[in-house]
């Protein structure tokens, strides 16, 4: 895996009620800083799964965006890189923000 990490905006702005029961996430940032992540929201485009998840000790922050990739039944979270791919999962994670927001 690169360096290459998108933190743009997910658009989410959701006001997220943060459980004990939640499932976090350690993710490393591009600078080496480990981030306690909560996912958030699951979606698929083109029959891929990705999802969205937020700091967990920065709620406020915007969300970041991970594919969901399966290897020997086991899941696990993966940097989107491919900027084409990028564009195509924002995009329609935008759309679906806003027909929730209807």
């Amino acid at each position: 895996m690169s360096d290459h990490n998108h933190h743009d905006d997910c658009g989410c702005g959701h006001d997220h009620d943060h459980e004990h029961d939640e499932e976090i996430f350690i993710v490393t940032d591009q600078d080496g800083k480990e981030h306690e992540m909560v996912m958030v929201y699951t979606f698929e485009v083109k029959e891929q799964a990705y999802a969205v998840l937020l700091d967990r000790n920065e709620p406020e922050a915007d969300g970041v965006i991970f594919r969901i990739e399966e290897e020997n039944d086991e899941a696990f979270l993966a940097s989107i890189e491919d900027e084409a791919e990028w564009d195509r999962v924002v995009k329609v994670y935008e759309e679906l923000m806003e027909q929730d927001q209807q």
